[in-house]
């Protein structure tokens, strides 16, 4: 098991300068992480740094708080692929799941997923505004809209992944979508417990952190 290519190694800081961005994707290449996650706006600067490299490039759509149109998230989603996005992570619209809006909540996800085709599609939920019912009902929702994955969290709610949570999504995907888990994850140790409950990814602005947590080469 190698945690590194569990690893999506984020900045999504509104202050992240280019040097930033430069230096996250100098880390990956270093490290070989799956792809860097950056805001849509920086794609085509990190797929021209990352180059011709197995690293790919993700990207956030109607980020935080997923209470934009269905149209914006269209168009940010398929520019950001033109311009070398390999992954999509989108959030939910919290409110409208929270008025029990299901079909709205649907036709949002299933609308982009739908635009981008076989680029794989994360539903971001930030599980710290959702009951345990609601996990449930986002989870059975991102089944019907045929996303990819479900992901616990922006990283700029009050908390981000708890492994209650993770336990709960899976519960409720079992394998019919991969999970991502995301905010407060800050060391391997950390990370691989997400792993053992069945998670894929890992979103994580602490990559580099983890590849020095592990040092013995049978954890690595």
């Amino acid at each position: 098991m190698k945690l590194n290519r569990y690893i999506d190694h984020t900045l999504l800081s509104p202050t992240a300068t280019e040097a930033d961005i430069l230096n996250l994707c100098e880390e990956a290449l270093k490290h070989n992480f799956y792809s860097v996650c950056v805001n849509s706006s920086y794609v085509p600067f990190a797929k021209q740094a990352l180059g011709n490299s197995d690293v790919k490039v993700c990207t956030v759509v109607g980020f935080p708080l997923g209470a934009m149109s269905t149209q914006a998230k269209i168009f940010e989603a398929t520019q950001a692929i033109e311009q070398g996005a390999a992954e999509i992570d989108m959030v939910m619209n919290i409110g409208r799941l929270k008025s029990k809006n299901y079909v709205a909540v649907l036709k949002d996800i299933s609308d982009v997923k739908r635009a981008i085709g076989l680029t794989p599609l994360k539903v971001i939920f930030e599980i710290s505004e959702l009951s345990k019912n609601e996990i449930v009902k986002a989870c059975e929702i991102c089944i019907d809209a045929k996303a990819d994955f479900v992901k616990t969290s922006t990283g700029f709610s009050k908390s981000g992944a708890t492994l209650t949570a993770v336990k709960i999504m899976k519960k409720s995907v079992k394998d019919q979508l991969k999970i991502k888990a995301s905010g407060g994850i800050k060391d391997a140790e950390t990370a691989l417990k997400y792993i053992e409950v069945g998670v894929h990814r890992i979103g994580t602005s602490s990559g580099v952190t983890m590849m020095q947590n592990i040092t013995s080469a049978s954890s690595y």
